[in-house]
């Protein structure tokens, strides 16, 4: 068996758990912060309630589309369109503050495991390559800048975000650009991820060791098989043995 030489991680889920959530109750606060960030910038804005419902459709619409077709699309682009259409003129910086805005209440819910940082840590250590691949339509700096207000970030050399190459996993080009970009064979990567459909069959498509996270030990039944599974990170080490090495003190 190939020595691993890298492995990737799925985001929501598996590296990060927002638990339960109350989409629209996030979806609400994050009109609130996005609609008083506008104000103070004395844009032109409708009333908060048409805000809201404007900004709400156009996302189910485009995410209904990205589940049909397969191909992802990014929160940023239609945040621009529907500020144009409403006369507002914001710059690079002032679109980037907005969509964080949108994301900020989910982030709030974000717990990461104990001991993760010093898990990658050790893993960097051993001279693996670390990163995440997850389908989403947050833009990168978002997703970038919530890793790194969790201590992750500077773990992850490689992020790949469907939002920014279309497609979306468990399409094969997805894991074959994070493998290219951490410079890897497929064979001497793990993928680690809490779903079958996207995740495990994805990774085994391209030639991946898959690592199924478990939390619940609920997903036993019919469907990809996973190489390993675990119900918890800090299993990782144990469950990939000598292919990786001891981490170093």
């Amino acid at each position: 068996m190939a020595r691993i030489k890298g492995i990737l991680f799925d985001l929501g889920g598996t590296l990060v758990d927002f638990g339960p959530v109350n989409t629209m109750a996030m979806f609400a606060e994050g009109a609130r912060q996005a609609y008083s960030y506008l104000q103070e910038l004395g844009q032109p804005l409708p009333s908060l309630r048409r805000f809201r419902r404007h900004q709400l459709w156009a996302v189910r619409w485009h995410y209904m589309k990205s589940h049909l077709t397969r191909r992802e699309f990014n929160s940023l682009d239609v945040l621009g369109r529907l500020s144009r259409k409403m006369g507002q003129t914001l710059t690079a910086d002032e679109m980037e503050e907005l969509a964080w805005l949108w994301y900020e209440p989910l982030s709030r819910c974000a717990t990461i495991e104990a001991g993760l940082p010093e898990l990658l840590a050790g893993f960097r250590a051993d001279g693996l390559r670390l990163g995440v691949v997850s389908n989403t339509f947050i833009p990168a700096h978002v997703l970038d800048r919530h890793l790194a207000q969790l201590g992750l970030l500077g773990y992850f050399a490689v992020r790949i975000y469907s939002c920014e190459v279309v497609y979306r996993k468990p399409h094969p080009q997805i894991f074959r650009v994070a493998l290219e970009r951490l410079g890897i064979a497929a064979r001497e990567a793990v993928f680690v991820g809490d779903s079958l459909a996207a995740d495990i069959a994805g990774a085994a498509r391209v030639g991946m060791v898959t690592v199924l996270k478990d939390s619940r030990g609920r997903r036993k039944g019919s469907g990809p098989r996973p190489t390993y599974r675990v119900k918890s990170l800090r299993q990782l080490r144990g469950v990939l043995g000598e292919r990786i090495g001891p981490s170093r003190p």
